[in-house]
């Protein structure tokens, strides 16, 4: 179970930070490797208001028991309020992609 893989999304509004924060969090080996995507547009509503806003997004590639320990480091660090992490599963791969994954990351906390 604990080897299974999965995409991890984040966004911020500065792409540095993101790109600084994806370094740590492959530092820490919390993800293999995180894909920085800027610019993206993000349209969404908050505090009842709707905003249209450019903003970086980073997909790290990492294990699926590792998510709890990203959300709470992201909790820590990132500037929003609210900040965006999901996780999305990766059903299948190129296998010795997948294993690479899994080698450079720790293995979960028991």
């Amino acid at each position: 179970m604990d080897e299974e893989c999965c995409e991890v999304v984040i966004t911020a509004a500065d792409a540095d930070w993101l790109a600084g924060f994806t370094r740590t969090l492959v530092e820490e080996r919390l993800a293999a490797c995180g894909h920085l995507l800027t610019p993206i547009r993000s349209v969404y509503r908050w505090e009842g208001a709707v905003h249209d806003e450019p903003e970086a997004r980073v997909g790290l590639h990492t294990r699926r028991l590792l998510v709890p320990a990203i959300v709470a480091r992201t909790a820590d660090r990132h500037p929003y309020d609210v900040p965006c992490v999901i996780a999305l599963p990766v059903v299948d791969g190129n296998p010795d992609y997948l294993a690479w994954i899994l080698a450079e990351t720790r293995a979960p906390a028991a």
